[in-house]
């Protein structure tokens, strides 16, 4: 168990005693702060934050970290508030402890909000000082490390939380040696009798024959890197636990055949010798065509360099091999935290730029979101990146998450692209948006400054930023649209009383967001364009009393002119399309909702809430396309589906679904459901339609 001494003296030998001695008042401070208090195992509670000092002393973090991971706890435990730390420790430690500290004096309707929110506060405080998530990480670890002393569903709460956020966070800052150690330590206690027999199996089979093959490749592959005055240590990779785990689920192999690949790390001077370390054991072992990959032309997102290969070895086994220099190594495990334990810039430059580009990418992303679960939700993507690396067309690399699309690249690249993209380029060809990308590929994005982002790419974009992007620019719209309509039909409704909502005072402005009981006038032009309030009953509000709200004289209807709005939808009941006679009416949370004339849901609306519905008409043009469907009675034939299909596709429709009923063994009914522009162009496909042999009758269809 480590103490203040044994800290003291371990900190002494790269801290300044001046450091030293601020760091042991922090602990004496936080002492008599927690005084009185236990942890759930009953020690004293400063024995936490001293271990979580004791863990970023490891790191050879810098003193105001190990202050501020004696003071962790301070502002959410006790009675001491920010201020206070500011005055004892300065500024920095202070700003350090609030960001690691969680949100308590606020009430949040569910656990998964209030964690939601504790990580947003958190990655603010990450993008002022990267510092911030190191202290938490060595708070998390520490807390995983004794997670014994909590009830089973709290224990498993916290290792999924760990395994979902913490966990990925290491990765993403190549800190590989805290990752490995959570993935573990959540999986035993998420799992436990799974990691007690997984655990069994493991040391039965690390010793024996298999121990005598790993010694006899080591012994290998450093004779033949030493006969090739390649200056090399070779060590044995071991699987850990939770890793071996994954595989066995994810690959669905036994345990046999994951632990019959043996793993191995080549660790050298130069960059150089890592390529002459590669061709010697090529010329050792065969290696596997496909199975080469150079990270260190090409890092990884979190910086991670190295040269990985497979090979066949002995018996025809696996042989995985890692060649890295030791700056690499060092790298590989400590991650971001290799800037303070080598205190070499040059290092570690690419793991700490990337890191801060990581975090600049979810305060964007949290910018953007419109909640703290939204925010969390894409921020957890973000976190998951088995990595694309892409090319722009001036050869600069993108890194994406695997699976990702030309819509993720555009959004990668800058918010403004992924906008207003239209098309794009792979490889010099044209591709569809929609397209996973390949490492190594090279991608063009093509923009209109008249595109928008459309809704259905939520449904294929991977990366967490397209996703907030799109989001985030479609709920702008959908409010600017919300609040365009409502202007429009309040004016409609206004226009009964002779009044019009350009022509009201500042007064009667307020009275009315006074009696609705909102700030400002675009909320509720919202609230009416969404059909959560009814129009007429605005109107009514502003009528002169002489009226008695009885004189009306009607108001121009409103003006269809897309099929694209947000606030406007078509009802699937009669599929209106252009040149249709149409009404409409408010639904709550949908705006208007556009029927035929004729339609009989429209009657049974207009005779149950009357005051819902809403004239309306087309623009002469409409942009766009309309589904509508076809009801077509055939004589059986063969190839008559294919036939049909031609001929809708040459009149320049879309179609969606098709569905055969057999009436009996001559005749079916064909149930078509298309995109048309308007009625003329319907009435085109139809007329093609019957102009074939085997069709009996052709009508429009309701569902």
């Amino acid at each position: 168990m480590v103490n203040i001494e044994k800290l003291s003296q371990h900190i002494a030998s790269y801290l300044d005693p001046e450091q030293v001695n601020l760091v042991r008042r922090s602990y004496f401070y936080a002492e008599q702060a927690h005084d009185g208090q236990r942890r759930t195992s009953g020690e004293a509670y400063v024995t936490h934050p001293l271990q979580v000092a004791s863990i970023l002393s490891e790191m050879h973090m810098d003193h105001q970290s190990l202050m501020a991971a004696m003071l962790h706890d301070v502002i959410e435990d006790t009675a001491i508030n920010k201020g206070a730390l500011t005055t004892q420790f300065g500024e920095t430690v202070a700003e350090l402890v609030d960001g690691v500290s969680k949100l308590t004096q606020m009430e949040f309707e569910s656990q998964a909000e209030k964690e939601a929110e504790n990580f947003r506060k958190m990655t603010l405080a990450m993008a002022k000082d990267i510092r911030v998530i190191l202290v938490k990480l060595s708070d998390r670890l520490h807390n995983m490390r004794t997670l014994g002393a909590l009830r089973p569903e709290k224990k498993r709460r916290v290792a999924k939380q760990t395994l979902e956020i913490y966990a990925p966070i290491a990765a993403r800052l190549g800190m590989n040696d805290i990752r490995i150690e959570f993935e573990d330590l959540c999986f035993q206690a998420m799992h436990p009798l799974r990691a007690r027999r997984l655990d069994a199996a493991l040391k039965s089979v690390r010793g024996g024959h298999r121990k005598e093959l790993v010694d006899t490749i080591r012994s290998d592959i450093a004779a033949r890197l030493d006969r090739d005055k390649v200056e090399a240590e070779v060590f044995g990779r071991e699987k850990h636990l939770f890793s071996i785990y994954s595989k066995m689920r994810s690959k669905k192999k036994s345990f046999k055949e994951i632990m019959d690949v043996h793993a191995f790390r080549i660790v050298v001077q130069s960059v150089d010798d890592c390529y002459r370390a590669l061709g010697s054991i090529h010329n050792l072992y065969k290696p596997i065509p496909g199975e080469f990959k150079d990270y260190i032309a090409i890092p990884k997102v979190n910086g991670y360099q190295s040269l990985h290969t497979v090979l066949v070895g002995l018996h025809g086994k696996p042989i995985e091999v890692q060649i890295r220099t030791q700056e690499m190594d060092a790298l590989a495990n400590q991650g971001i935290a290799a800037h303070w334990l080598y205190k070499s810039e040059d290092k570690d430059l690419i793991s700490h730029a990337r890191a801060r580009k990581w975090v600049s990418g979810l305060l964007e992303i949290q910018q953007q979101a419109g909640n703290s679960l939204e925010f969390i939700e894409n921020a957890k993507i973000d976190l998951f990146p088995d990595e694309v690396y892409v090319f722009t067309p001036k050869g600069k690399i993108v890194e994406l998450p695997a699976g990702a699309t030309a819509v993720d690249f555009a959004y990668a690249v800058h918010t403004d692209i992924g906008n207003h993209c239209i098309a794009c380029r792979v490889n010099d060809r044209l591709a569809p948006l929609s397209r996973q990308l390949q490492s190594g590929e090279r991608v063009v994005i093509i923009t209109s400054e008249v595109a928008q982002p459309n809704p259905n790419w939520l449904n294929f974009v991977v990366s967490g930023k397209a996703r907030s992007a799109i989001r985030h620019y479609l709920k702008n719209q959908r409010h600017n649209q919300s609040v365009e309509l409502g202007a429009r039909m309040l004016d409609q409704a206004l226009a009964t009383y002779k009044l019009s909502l350009d022509g009201l005072s500042a007064e009667q402005a307020k009275s009315l967001l006074d009696d609705c009981k909102l700030e400002t006038m675009d909320a509720l032009l919202e609230e009416i364009g969404l059909g959560r309030r009814p129009p007429q009953t605005i109107a009514q509000k502003l009528a002169p009393v002489s009226t008695g709200g009885d004189d009306y004289i009607g108001g121009a209807p409103l003006i269809i002119d897309s099929a694209d709005a947000l606030v406007i939808s078509f009802a699937r009941c009669c599929r209106p399309i252009p040149g249709d006679t149409i009404a409409a009416h408010t639904s709550a949370g949908k705006g208007l909702v556009v029927h035929q004339e004729s339609c009989r849901n429209l009657s049974e609306i207009r005779n149950s809430k009357p005051e819902s519905i809403s004239p309306i008409s087309w623009a002469e043009h409409v942009s766009g396309e309309f589904v509508v469907g076809l009801r077509v009675e055939v004589a059986s034939e063969r190839g008559i589906i294919a036939n049909m299909a031609t001929r809708i596709s040459e009149q320049g429709a879309g179609i969606e679904k098709i569905q055969v009923n057999e009436r009996d063994a001559q005749n079916m009914v064909i149930q078509i459901t298309l995109t048309v522009s308007n009625r003329t162009h319907l009435a085109n496909i139809m007329r093609r339609i019957r102009s074939m042999h085997p069709v009996l009758r052709v009508s429009r269809s309701k569902n």
